[in-house]
């Protein structure tokens, strides 16, 4: 093990109260299956989410992971998964961390069917390089994540894991789209692949979806295959602004138009009456100008060559001024989804939870109906009635839900985090047929999953 103070890897090393952990068996294992890993005592970040680890390991390889897993699990650890940390803190804290498996060590990107317009990457390598490389022949993946996020360097398995896309998801899909396939390691080391470039299938499952926007709770996702498309030449957002409702109108009737737009993005700040929309046109300049003339007179706004500061942004990143006035370190992040006709009350609703909580609630994301809200305020009851009366828009999940991805803890006492969620049961029986010791990040999902 790799570590400049200790006394190398008693067992009983834990502090009162968490798992007892073998840490020269927990080396012994990584390294002989992978001589490049790493074993070290954790250090002062290694956290997840005020949740201290035992121990941190760092393959290199797939039986590395394979090897360190098994071997975390005979001993009933918790182990949770940790790519660059951009959103270790989003969904809930686990219920323990004894340790965590960071992946940044498999960063390479396995191929690039520039022909076939596929890439496949390893769990640990930065979306953003991803990009770069693909970017040289003109092509992208289309997961428009959020910049901070991005430029944080978020990894293709984090990105996964927490299922994030941003406003081109409206016409290309989410990323659970586009992944084709993906090698997973279970909680028990067993290697199991699905999908494009299929090595071996766990019958039944769709992996690589299954895996997307599961927060590491099924599986640790060391390598996936993802759909690319071609760069298109030219681009035209068109910007307006104007009352919510109005606004909400203008966007669902671009949404449905004829236009083909590649996104339609609400902005509403926190206690405006106003909201913004903008409307991406995308493909060979002589088809996108008219195009782009056409959702300027449907929505009365301007033609633009560049996005608005606030695109792609998420509404806590202070960076685009959206941000309620409490502070980052108290703002609260939620994730929103509505039907195309309840983006509008959902609009509503944030406008009259300021009034009747007396906190700042900042709304944008896509006008097909996946927002990103920013709460802000220092009265957690208050912070939890605005979560509240969100939900209330929908009449059931199908119509809209509204999860708490990022929150100081005295809000996430106050208010379930998750909501009424769909197929809770289903979810449940998946968790005890992948990870039934419930070793994986265990209580990071909906219904302590």
């Amino acid at each position: 093990m790799r570590d400049g103070s200790a006394d190398g890897g008693r067992a009983g090393d834990a502090p009162a109260g968490k798992a007892t952990v073998d840490l020269d068996r927990l080396a012994s294992a990584l390294t002989g299956q992978d001589p490049a890993g790493e074993l070290t005592r954790p250090g002062p970040g290694d956290a997840v989410d005020g949740v201290p680890a035992l121990a941190v390991a760092r393959p290199a390889s797939v039986a590395g992971v394979s090897a360190v897993l098994a071997e975390a699990t005979s001993q009933g650890l918790a182990t949770v998964a940790r790519g660059a940390g951009t959103a270790l803190d989003w969904a809930a804290p686990p219920e323990r961390a004894d340790l965590i498996l960071d992946v940044t060590g498999l960063g390479r990107l396995v191929e690039h069917g520039a022909g076939d317009l596929v890439a496949v990457a390893e769990a640990g390598l930065p979306v953003v390089e991803l990009l770069e490389t693909v970017g040289r022949v003109g092509q992208e993946l289309v997961a428009d994540l959020p910049p901070r996020r991005l430029g944080g360097g978020a990894t293709v398995g984090g990105a996964l894991a927490t299922g994030v896309s941003g406003p081109r998801r409206l016409q290309r899909g989410a990323l659970r789209d586009l992944v084709l396939g993906a090698t997973v390691v279970l909680a028990d080391g067993t290697v199991a692949s699905s999908g494009g470039k299929v090595v071996k299938n766990v019958a039944g499952y769709d992996l690589a979806k299954l895996m997307t926007g599961s927060y590491g709770t099924l599986g640790v996702i060391v390598r996936a295959a993802f759909r690319l498309h071609p760069v298109r030449p030219a681009r035209r957002w068109v910007v307006a602004t104007g009352p919510l409702p109005d606004v909400a109108g203008r966007a669902r009737e671009v949404v449905a138009s004829q236009l083909a737009p590649a996104a339609v993005e609400i902005d509403r700040p926190a206690w405006s009456r106003e909201a913004g929309v903008a409307v991406l046109l995308e493909g060979q300049e002589a088809a996108v100008v008219p195009r782009a003339r056409e959702a300027a007179a449907l929505t009365g706004g301007e033609i633009r060559t560049v996005p608005p500061a606030w695109w792609g942004v998420l509404p806590d990143d202070d960076g685009a001024g959206a941000v309620p006035s409490a502070g980052a370190d108290r703002t609260v992040l939620a994730k929103a989804t509505a039907t195309l006709t309840g983006v509008g009350g959902l609009l509503a609703a944030a406008r009259a939870a300021e009034d009747t909580r007396g906190a700042g609630v900042a709304v944008r994301g896509s006008a097909a109906g996946v927002l990103y809200v920013a709460i802000g305020g220092r009265d957690p009851a208050a912070v939890a009635g605005v979560v509240r009366e969100l939900r209330a828009v929908a009449p059931s999940p199908r119509d809209g839900t509204v999860t708490v991805l990022r929150a100081p803890r005295d809000v996430r006492e106050a208010v379930d985090a998750w909501g009424p969620v769909g197929g809770l049961d289903l979810m449940r029986a998946v968790k005890r047929r992948l990870d039934p010791g419930r070793n994986l990040a265990p209580g990071r999902f909906v219904g302590g999953i």
